[in-house]
């Protein structure tokens, strides 16, 4: 079965499941195969300019064609039985009804699955959809299965007595509060997080919000950066009045984590994910994050005061 998957996530769960697809979206790298597969979309922003400049370029995108073009000649040519797309964002990557529209215009016999997770428990559904749709039932519920059990692992370990609000931001300028998955997990991983709902989308939000909030814990993992690049525009945070003094930044425990591969991206290493945030919201009971997952803000910066 020939498969092309038009996002990060689907394109893990598509690996962890046995399958190798035949064509990926450009922001495809894990695992590291998958960057060595045709990509069928491009996007029209630049992924390397600042948060600010990425803003400017979305919103503009979005007023034309659309942050993300489909490559039909590389889809046409492809020709897979199963396209993976996603309605949950349109920034995040090509939307689903763009996805039909090529494949019905190009004559192409394939299945559309759609991902649109907003929980955690949305992201184990859809692994167990999509492995009922590529005929690996079996791989995806012994899949689900392990990565319930480390839920699990995470839930009965935290101390719900001790917890710390926290703040898990996926854009710096202007500062977005992530949603969605985010805060059912912090609240897995020990934490409380007062500023947005489980499932609630992420917004917009003005800095004297978080002033407000005052979380003990601020983690900064922008949507599609890593570190390096969070480092780089971690003035959009610094240069902030009233950023020096925020508890999180007053007590050093401000973070920055790979929000490309580790917050952003909903598939199976969300777990992981969990895993990581419970080291940073009660690191007396879990193990703190490997380096190229998180570090605290002033390894990199230099710039939190206490």
């Amino acid at each position: 079965m020939d498969v092309v998957s038009l996002l990060p996530s689907a394109t893990e769960i598509v690996y962890a499941l046995g399958i190798e697809p035949v064509g990926v979206s450009h922001e495809c790298d894990y695992p590291k195969a998958a960057t060595e597969k045709p990509a069928v979309n491009r996007s029209r922003v630049d992924p390397t300019a600042t948060s600010t400049e990425i803003n400017e370029q979305v919103a503009a995108a979005e007023q034309n064609e659309g942050v993300y073009e489909i490559d039909r000649e590389t889809l046409a040519a492809l020709d897979p039985d199963v396209v993976i797309s996603q309605g949950i964002c349109d920034v995040c990557a090509v939307d689903e009804v763009r996805v039909r529209a090529a494949v019905d215009d190009l004559g192409i016999d394939a299945a559309v699955l759609t991902t649109d997770p907003h929980s955690l428990a949305d992201v184990l559904t859809d692994i167990e959809r999509i492995g009922d749709a590529l005929d690996r039932t079996a791989r995806a519920k012994e899949l689900v299965a392990t990565l319930e059990g480390r839920i699990d692992a995470v839930e009965r370990g935290v101390d719900r007595s001790d917890r710390p609000d926290v703040a898990v931001l996926d854009w710096l300028d202007p500062v977005m509060v992530a949603g969605h998955w985010i805060p059912g997990m912090v609240d897995l991983a020990g934490g409380r997080y007062g500023l947005a709902e489980r499932g609630a989308r992420s917004r917009p939000r003005e800095f004297e919000t978080l002033r407000s909030y005052d979380p003990d814990i601020i983690v900064a993992a922008p949507c599609g950066f890593d570190i390096e690049q969070t480092t780089a525009n971690s003035t959009d945070l610094t240069d902030r009045e009233g950023w020096a003094e925020l508890t999180a930044v007053r007590n050093g425990d401000v973070y920055v984590m790979d929000g490309n591969h580790y917050v952003n991206r909903p598939g199976p290493r969300l777990v992981d994910t969990l895993e990581f945030l419970a080291g940073l919201v009660q690191p007396d009971r879990f193990d703190a994050p490997p380096p190229d997952a998180a570090v605290a803000f002033e390894t990199v910066t230099g710039s939190v005061q206490r």
